[in-house]
């Protein structure tokens, strides 16, 4: 997936309501960004790039891997696939999300 079709898959899983109640950014470098509002009602998904309560950077690969279940975010994260940047109590809400 391209990060818009990544954008669009995040979208349609956080719905209205993503239960974040923060700001989450994945931040795929050159590849691009999504911003998660999960503050705003209804939440909104974007390529925006703002401040973020939590910043994850991420490959883009590593993100379809995480969308698609074949990288678990525990797992990910321990095994250094990802960073996480800012408020780590909205990475732990991750699983939700994806």
């Amino acid at each position: 997936m391209n990060i818009q079709e990544c954008t669009e898959a995040i979208r349609a899983k956080v719905g209205d309501n993503s239960g974040l109640n923060a700001v989450l950014k994945f931040d795929c470098g050159d590849d691009g960004q999504i911003l998660i509002d999960g503050v705003s009602a209804p939440n909104t998904v974007d390529n925006n790039d703002r401040d973020a309560d939590c910043t994850v950077a991420i490959t883009l690969e590593n993100l379809n891997n995480l969308l698609t279940g074949k990288l678990d975010p525990v797992t990910g994260f321990m095994g250094g696939k990802f960073k996480v940047s800012g408020d780590m109590s909205v990475a732990m809400k991750l699983q939700r999300v994806v």
